[in-house]
């Protein structure tokens, strides 16, 4: 494997760094409590990743099993216990622990601990997640769309469930 070819063409780099403070408020926040912090939007990454800590509260929640066709997403838990569906079977993993889905790559993930959990989730290549966060957010508030808005909503998110 080599390096990619060069994005940055200059001789003497640039001042280009972004930072986030660890008490910024959350970009989102879902009724149930959870959270999302958007670390680094694939708009902010020039479509390389996209980086969200998820926040999750006591509650059960997360998707079911799904995949996605072109993106790959990557878990990485900072607190808590939560439950990692790989495809084959459900793996109560823990912080420090590492969840790596290559692009169809079946997987889901929940929270079913009682307790508040949190993760770092990465996507690659930058795919705007944003939309699919905030627009299930708002499924939330106005009510679920009609079978085929949903359907489009989903293929648009390139998410398939199974």
């Amino acid at each position: 494997m080599t390096y990619p070819e060069p994005r940055y063409l200059g001789d003497k780099g640039e001042i280009s760094a972004t930072y986030r403070a660890a008490d910024h408020p959350p970009e989102l926040t879902y009724q149930s409590g959870n959270t999302v912090h958007y670390l680094a939007a694939g708009a902010s990454t020039n479509g390389q990743f996209g980086l969200y800590r998820w926040e999750m509260g006591p509650e059960p929640s997360g998707p079911d099993a799904h995949f996605h066709k072109s993106i790959s997403e990557s878990f990485f838990i900072l607190a808590g216990t939560v439950r990692i569906y790989d495809g084959t079977r459900w793996i109560d993993t823990r912080p420090g622990d590492f969840v790596h889905v290559p692009e169809g790559g079946i997987h889901a993930f929940r929270n079913e601990s009682g307790e508040p959990a949190s993760m770092l989730l990465h996507f690659a290549p930058g795919a705007p997640r944003e939309g699919y966060f905030e627009g299930l957010a708002e499924f939330a508030v106005s009510g679920r769309p009609s079978d085929e808005e949903l359907a489009e909503f989903y293929f648009r998110h390139d998410t398939f469930w199974l």
